[in-house]
């Protein structure tokens, strides 16, 4: 089967992200992808809640996903739309950071809420609170397809073995990690944890990324790493999107998957212990 991962750098304006998004949607399609998948914020990155309550919509009302799901079903591909910004009905006002995975009718076969959110201090100047905006989910999801099992994950859940585990041994043999991955973190950490998460699991790991300068209306903007990458379940990277936007494309042979497993197949070998 072949993948397409779509890398963007989108700003603050849902409309014109979904333009670009549906251009690189319909050159993976172009490229013989059956899977394309985009990366988190699809729809939009802001750091401005105001505008981000301003321009976010409900599902049932939100534009990019009715788009989206209208032009996988056209190309008669699976999509994954990494996350959406979606307003939710929580009595505090916070968003939904959303994945969805989308059937070739178009119909929504999966969704996932990001677990664990990015609460962390990059450096002395550069500080994120993403659970003031956004609530957490609380649930894993793993999506059957006629291709093979797919066990989702959104951006900073990639820190969090323990899910990926749980994904694994409930008969993943694709994980999902769409990013919006910051740059500085990205640079030290996001190779070697997507081929740790693939070496542990014997899943192949596809991760779709936002890259560059993401410009804001008010608000300084962020950089992102970029680097969209597919890996093998024995841990080799078969495809790396570097830093510009577009698609790239890998072919994933899922045989594979038993193969690592068979070799390596420690998603058996859990053993009770006590301490510290």
């Amino acid at each position: 089967m072949r993948v397409g991962l779509v890398q963007l750098t989108v700003g603050d304006d849902p409309a014109a992200n979904l333009t670009q998004t549906l251009q690189h949607l319909r050159a993976a399609a172009a490229g013989g992808a059956g899977f394309v998948l985009t990366p988190e914020c699809t729809n939009m990155l802001s750091s401005d809640r105001a505008h981000q309550r301003s321009h976010l919509r409900h599902e049932a009302e939100d534009e990019t996903l009715a788009a989206l799901r209208a032009e996988a079903q056209a190309l008669g591909v699976w999509l994954l739309i990494g996350s959406l910004g979606l307003l939710t009905q929580d009595a505090d006002g916070r968003f939904a950071n959303r994945s969805f995975l989308i059937a070739p009718s178009g119909e929504i076969a999966a969704r996932y809420d990001k677990i664990h959110m990015f609460d962390v201090n990059v450096s002395e100047t550069e500080m994120y609170r993403e659970s003031a905006g956004y609530r957490p989910g609380s649930a894993a999801v793993l999506a059957e397809t006629p291709f093979g099992k797919i066990g989702l994950s959104v951006c900073y859940d990639l820190r969090f073995a323990q899910l990926f585990r749980r994904l694994g041994q409930a008969g993943a043999q694709i994980l999902t990690v769409p990013a919006a991955f910051n740059h500085i973190t990205g640079a030290a950490h996001w190779h070697v944890l997507l081929r740790a998460r693939a070496i542990e699991t014997g899943c192949f790991v596809l991760a779709p990324a936002q890259t560059g300068f993401h410009p804001e209306t008010k608000g300084k903007g962020r950089n992102t790493y970029g680097h969209s990458l597919v890996v093998a379940p024995w841990g080799e990277v078969l495809a790396d999107g570097g830093t510009e936007t577009g698609v790239t494309f890998a072919d994933l042979d899922l045989t594979q998957v038993a193969k690592a497993r068979g070799r390596v197949p420690s998603l058996h070998h859990d053993r009770e212990f006590t301490g510290p």
